[in-house]
């Protein structure tokens, strides 16, 4: 008897699971068949429900806010292949606009609504530090900051009497020593 009631929620369980996607498949086919985007002030449609009907695949047109049907919009034909056709429209000013698509055949491939934004203002930000003008601050006494005269006679005769000082002290100790 447990068996049975195994074997009756498993086969209930596949067979929901066996309809879920095309339930799923039906409502996403059923949403819109055209794809559409904006980048800047260009609009452009993608879709791959029509087919060429006398050399032409169909017609797509922008509807702004203010116009009603197909015929209002600015028209473009589509082009492509038969496995995707696509249109698109560049100067388009901001605002919300209507695409529609319909193919040679008279279908209407899909209507989506899509929103042309102000092109904003390119800002200019830097992620590094300005590199010093003069050299860098590294080596003997730093390369970057401009000494006078006084202060290079002064590290000039320390540098000096450093070395008189090692070659004295070198010298004596290279001497045997006398008693």
């Amino acid at each position: 008897m447990d068996n049975s009631r195994l074997l009756l929620r498993s086969g209930l369980t596949l067979a929901a699971a066996a309809t879920l996607p095309a339930a799923l498949a039906g409502t996403s086919a059923a949403v819109s068949g055209i794809s559409v985007s904006t980048t800047g002030s260009t609009v452009s449609v993608v879709t791959s429900a029509c087919t060429q009907n006398n050399g032409a695949w169909g017609n797509a047109s922008l509807l702004s806010s203010s116009q009603a049907n197909f015929a209002q919009g600015r028209q473009v034909a589509l082009s492509g292949t038969t496995v995707s056709q696509s249109a698109a429209w560049s100067g388009v000013s901001p605002g919300t606009y209507t695409v529609i698509v319909i193919c040679s055949n008279g279908v209407t491939a899909g209507t989506q609504s899509v929103i042309v934004s102000r092109p904003s203002a390119p800002t200019i930000s830097s992620t590094s530090t300005p590199a010093p003008s003069r050299g860098v601050m590294g080596g003997i006494g730093g390369a970057a900051r401009d000494y006078g005269p006084l202060t290079l006679g002064i590290g000039a005769a320390l540098v000096t009497s450093g070395v008189v000082a090692t070659a004295w002290f070198l010298r004596r100790r290279s001497k045997p020593y006398r008693f």
